[in-house]
């Protein structure tokens, strides 16, 4: 195996995590919201995530490389506190939206990071288009968290 791939590879199975992480932080922020259009858009976000984990996985596969499979330590450590902030404030979709910006806040800083790495070390065209597409998706999806947010904190202020 190239050394290319082997950068590429590591570069994906970072993303590959951080994808994973966002699969399950969108699908346990689903569950904890009680606006029912903002519960459908995170469980959408949630199959959204894990088409891009397959693609992810499947373009490690093509470099011969083994795709992670699992989510990060981070993640993990992010959805523990996300489940104790929520038990702690209730739940409240104000809570619940503040959670999960910051979590897209981590996934765009990833893919910031493996767009960089990619240009620097000059990876495979296939590679490096993945990550910018997928980027550009996480940019969407911290935009519209964003303002989903400030929706609700705006209206909770107004009360």
């Amino acid at each position: 195996m190239t050394d290319i791939n082997k950068e590429s590879i590591s570069v994906l199975n970072d993303l590959i995590e951080t994808s994973i992480d966002g699969e399950k932080g969108f699908h346990t922020a689903g569950e904890d919201i009680k606006n029912p259009e903002i519960k459908a858009y995170f469980l959408s976000r949630s199959t959204e995530c894990k088409t891009a984990v397959a693609e992810l996985q499947a373009e490690v596969r093509k470099l011969g490389g083994n795709p992670d499979d699992s989510s990060s330590v981070l993640g993990g450590a992010h959805r523990l506190w996300v489940e104790l902030k929520a038990a702690v404030t209730g739940k409240s979709d104000e809570a619940v939206l503040d959670e999960v910006e910051r979590g897209e806040d981590h996934a765009l800083k990833a893919y910031k990071e493996a767009s960089q790495k990619a240009a620097e070390k000059n990876l495979p065209v296939d590679v490096t288009t993945l990550i910018r597409r997928q980027q550009a998706g996480v940019q969407a999806n911290h935009d519209k968290v964003k303002a989903l947010r400030n929706d609700v904190k705006a209206a909770n202020h107004a009360k």
